[in-house]
């Protein structure tokens, strides 16, 4: 004969006795905990985003230098309170917009900036300001954008990001989720960055450019935020590398 057992026994439409409601509750607890550790570590894994950020705190600021229009509009500073002389700010506009427009009439022109700034390690970015109160020509002044100085041919393994949510407009500004966002924003004109795996004679973003210096947007649109390897020349402008590919050798990095 089997022997009886006179325990707690769960019935679908009856309330749950004592014990069986401890346990239900030491369950649903233990669960609670389990999925808030795992998704703690799954964060823990991942890659810190970065301190990118619009520098509000640092309030407008107007920057004076040589502005340069290609490949994508850089200034060169001469004057400023925030930058020192001699570094190379990437300029872009409000929203997912560029500036060559503007800056195409003052290439090689002493000018005046004013809007806010981006920053993120060693990039640095001005949002102009809109219209003529973003840019104008300092009369009468006169400088030379530094020379180019050639670095030889490499092949760089990276990401390719628009510069403005990489500089901090977005967070983290990289990676597949970001792709839609980045390649709107390179073809309203922001200009476009590599983000190498490794340093690159001290820097961890190029500004990209063709074969010849120029316009180099709609040859990578379909390569933007995947990991991949790209040949070409590197260039210094002032202290800004610039990264001047052959879309045809980017590949796909393993």
């Amino acid at each position: 004969m089997a022997n009886r057992d006179d325990g707690p026994f769960f019935i679908g439409w009856a309330p749950p006795a004592v014990p069986l409601r401890r346990f239900l509750v030491w369950v649903a607890a233990a669960l609670i905990a389990g999925f808030a550790g795992f998704a703690w570590l799954i964060a823990a894994t991942q890659a810190d985003p970065g301190g990118g950020s619009f520098r509000f705190d640092w309030g407008e600021q107007t920057v004076t230098g040589i502005l340069e229009a290609t490949p994508y509009p850089v200034l060169h500073v001469l004057e400023s309170d925030r930058f020192p002389p001699g570094h190379t700010l990437l300029l872009s506009g409000e929203g997912k917009r560029g500036v060559q427009g503007r800056a195409d009439p003052l290439d090689g022109k002493v000018v005046r900036v004013t809007g806010v700034a981006l920053k993120r390690g060693d990039i640095d970015m001005i949002q102009m300001a809109a219209g003529g109160n973003g840019i104008s020509l300092v009369d009468g002044a006169a400088a030379q954008a530094p020379a180019p100085h050639p670095l030889g041919r490499w092949r760089i393994t990276g990401e390719i990001c628009d510069g403005k949510c990489y500089s901090g407009a977005m967070r983290p500004g990289t990676g597949l989720a970001h792709k839609a966002c980045a390649n709107l924003c390179l073809l309203g004109g922001v200009p476009p960055v590599f983000v190498t795996t490794a340093k690159v004679e001290g820097e961890e973003f190029l500004l990209l450019a063709d074969a010849e210096g120029g316009y180099v947007t709609d040859e990578i649109l379909d390569h933007v935020a995947t990991l991949i390897t790209i040949a070409g020349e590197i260039e210094q402008h002032g202290d800004l590398l610039v990264f001047r590919i052959d879309p045809k050798t980017i590949r796909l990095a393993r």
